[in-house]
């Protein structure tokens, strides 16, 4: 199931089985390797990530199962690469069912501590930083009272404006990248208190 002709290359996924699949700390360390540096072997992977092929081959046949990564072209008949299929994933209406929202919980407290420990890098070198990049990074917080039709408004708006990067510049596709470009990670979390009596 290649996304290769769809310029978002963008997966709903709705199957839980799927969304435990990549609620796998080396699985998402596979798919964020091929989205910086593009197809490559699982021995070039495995290297990469100081884990063995073995554990990089089996991964890597999981994601693929799974329709994340797919075969791509080798250099020759001995090399087989592998590639992102879609850059981006949402697991919206994975609450559908209770197995989708517990599989979905799993996978975003996942992604919540992987997004909590790259801003724990990330402010170690910050200081040493372009102000620009400094200045443009880090957490923000903003609280206002919404209803929940201009909630799903905002999070479309916001969907849409990143939406633009994510089509002009696909993650795995080097020359979209502009010189003087970084990978940006964006995580946005929206959390509703409880009803006020």
């Amino acid at each position: 199931m290649s996304l290769e002709n769809d310029p978002r290359r963008t997966r709903l996924l709705n199957d839980p089985l799927a969304i435990r699949a990549m609620a796998h700390p080396v699985r998402l360390d596979l798919q964020a390797l091929l989205g910086r540096e593009g197809p490559m072997t699982a021995a070039d992977a495995a290297r990469r990530l100081g884990i063995s092929q073995a554990l990089a081959s089996h991964h890597l046949r999981q994601l693929a199962k799974y329709d994340f990564v797919e075969p791509a072209p080798g250099k020759d008949n001995r090399e087989r690469p592998w590639r992102l299929v879609s850059t981006s994933q949402s697991w919206r209406d994975a609450g559908a069912t209770p197995e989708g929202a517990a599989a979905a919980e799993v996978l975003e407290q996942l992604l919540a501590e992987r997004a909590l420990d790259s801003l724990s890098q990330w402010q170690q070198q910050r200081p040493t930083e372009d102000a620009v990049w400094r200045d443009n990074s880090g957490i923000g917080q903003s609280g206002f009272y919404l209803t929940r039709d201009e909630l799903a408004e905002l999070v479309t708006q916001i969907d849409a404006l990143l939406q633009r990067w994510v089509d002009e510049r696909p993650i795995d596709d080097k020359s979209t990248r502009p010189p003087g470009s970084r990978h940006v990670q964006f995580t946005q979390i929206v959390t509703i208190s409880p009803e006020e009596e």
